[in-house]
């Protein structure tokens, strides 16, 4: 209810002063991360739903990311799990999950071209059942292309992990490709595969398909699901969020 309130308010917000806004640049749905900031001095919000299933039973959140470029080269992305609905040893567990901290550095060569860097920090603020209770530490580099009608974003990362089980590997690589293409002026579809592996541990891996549709510049909706290729992985997933400005600082 309060991110339905909050997600109206700014509604109204953007169609009083739309004309002070930049067009939005979204991160969801996809696992990869676009090497492109938002415009310099625009506070976005990325707020979703996020429903997934394994062997453990269901598991709900409300992801969200707040992010700000001080120019274009340097920003700030700010993200987590707002609410955890997630089945524990005992009993059904809800709270708030671990938040995400990450320094963002663009390379922006033309409209089609961009490379990334990000140096990210997981801090554990989420109970010890909806969390792993350690801080992690990464670093994702970025590739951003336009081929054509095409855009790809390619990520390939390394993750230091905090909590890990005995005899297995802190470190974890990941890597995941996404493809996506607009079908007309407001609606877009993306496709993704991502993964990772750290030794001793098993593999996980998924597919994803999703829709966007912008109604304005200001505002982008998605939906869509993922399909888990591997048994460590949630067998299914689906999600729904939106994008948009929340203040224009400078």
């Amino acid at each position: 209810m309060k991110a339905l309130i909050l997600l109206t308010g700014s509604l109204l917000m953007l169609q009083a002063h739309g004309d002070e806004y930049a067009p939005v640049t979204p991160y969801r749905p996809s696992v990869s991360s676009p090497a492109q900031l938002p415009a310099a001095g625009q506070l976005e919000l990325e707020l979703g739903g996020l429903v997934s299933k394994n062997d453990d039973g269901r598991r709900a959140s409300l992801p969200y990311t707040l992010k700000l470029a001080f120019d274009s080269a340097w920003g700030l992305v700010l993200g987590g799990e707002g609410l955890v609905s997630a089945p524990a040893v005992e009993g059904r567990q809800r709270g708030f999950g671990d938040t995400q901290l990450v320094l963002k550095r663009a390379y922006v060569f033309s409209d089609e071209s961009a490379l990334g860097l990000e140096l990210g920090a997981k801090l554990p603020t989420a109970r010890s059942a909806l969390g792993s209770g350690k801080a992690d530490y990464s670093v994702n580099g970025i590739v951003s292309q336009d081929m054509g009608a095409l855009h790809m974003d390619a990520n390939l990362n390394l993750t230091r992990l905090g909590a890990i089980d005995p005899g297995s590997g802190r470190t974890q690589a990941g890597i995941s490709a996404a493809f996506s293409m607009a079908l007309d002026e407001r609606w877009g579809v993306t496709g993704e595969w991502s993964g990772s592996q750290r030794r001793a541990s098993a593999r996980n891996a998924q597919l994803l398909l999703a829709l966007s549709f912008s109604p304005s510049k200001l505002l982008t909706l998605d939906f869509g699901l993922t399909h888990g290729l591997t048994a460590a992985t949630p067998s299914w997933s689906v999600f729904s969020g939106a994008v948009l400005p929340l203040a224009r600082l400078w």
